[in-house]
């Protein structure tokens, strides 16, 4: 199971650039559940994530995930079905407490768009979380910062 939190960004950390950070190409053959293909480097993956009908609460997300690696050519053929436009983003591996912060910077079609998620190993340990102050708005609830809802749909 993932659990995750997902928060806009008021400002990104200084000295961005030190961080592990990676070039991400993904792109979703389903929503509901969610199907996508990502490459990060030389390496691909094909997921398959689905979501409780119910959700636990809006405060966070809870999902199944299902991932494996597939070659090169398995990627290009999927990816050339995906619906919508791929996501391309930058990904930053922010250490924070005994936490890792993984921050989006979207390009594209979502320029200039932060994301930043936080996994958790339980629901309540997503509840004791304290953000730090360059978070803004928890929009874990709302479907439009789903990454396969951004692939299918025009910026907000």
């Amino acid at each position: 199971m993932e659990i995750e939190r997902k928060y806009l960004v008021t400002h990104l950390p200084n000295d961005l650039d030190r961080y592990e950070h990676e070039e991400i190409e993904q792109a979703y053959l389903c929503r509901e559940p969610a199907i996508r293909v990502r490459r990060k480097g030389n390496r691909y993956i094909f997921t398959y994530k689905n979501r409780p009908s119910e959700p636990i609460n809006s405060d966070v997300c809870v999902a199944e995930e299902i991932e494996t690696e597939i070659n090169f050519e398995a990627y290009m053929h999927l990816f050339e079905k995906a619906d919508g436009e791929p996501i391309r983003k930058t990904r930053y591996r922010i250490p924070y407490e005994k936490f890792t912060i993984e921050l989006d910077l979207f390009h594209g079609n979502r320029e200039g768009f932060c994301l930043a998620e936080v996994e958790f190993s339980s629901v309540e340990e997503s509840e004791r979380f304290v953000p730090p102050d360059w978070f803004g708005e928890n929009v874990s609830g709302d479907v439009r910062y789903t990454n396969s809802y951004m692939a299918t749909h025009l910026p907000l």
